[in-house]
């Protein structure tokens, strides 16, 4: 028989806060059904055992075990607190962005579209990326549509 490969042992101040995680406040039910998971886990139980106590699938319970392994109770939280990410539109570029939109089209067009404010911002180099997709012109111009008058 072979041996877990991320095994569970919880400490009795991790077994205490997840177990009140579980059963007071109001939280997110994929992050409650991984702190059940890590505490069936640590109660001995078989992947296949938890599964059928928690109501998901075997590679899910795998999973919250390999994440409380690598990162420990923060695990029962799906998203990294330490990602890295930079926005690559800043106020200036959006500012700009949302000026080139008002602004006339380009020559031969009747409106500007989300590849063409894309294609002109790296064109002018109002960003500091090489490109920008569409996605996220779009998704500031929305941003920007919904905010309050003034």
């Amino acid at each position: 028989m072979s041996r877990k490969q991320h095994v569970v042992e919880l400490s009795e101040e991790e077994r205490q806060e997840l177990e009140t995680f579980t059963s007071k406040g109001t939280h997110r039910a994929e992050d409650i059904t991984r702190a059940k998971i890590l505490l069936k886990a640590d109660d001995g139980l078989t992947d296949s055992q938890i599964s059928e106590h928690v109501g998901c699938h075997t590679k899910t319970v795998y999973n919250a075990r390999r994440a409380y392994s690598e990162r420990g109770i923060a695990a029962i939280h799906r998203r990294k607190p330490d990602r890295d990410y930079t926005p690559k539109l800043d106020g200036r570029g959006e500012a700009h962005l949302v000026a080139l939109a008002c602004s006339e089209p380009p020559e031969g067009r009747s409106r500007w579209t989300y590849a063409l404010l894309a294609e002109r911002l790296v064109t002018l180099e109002e960003i500091e990326f090489d490109s920008i997709s569409e996605e996220t012109v779009r998704q500031r111009l929305k941003k920007r549509s919904e905010a309050p008058s003034l």
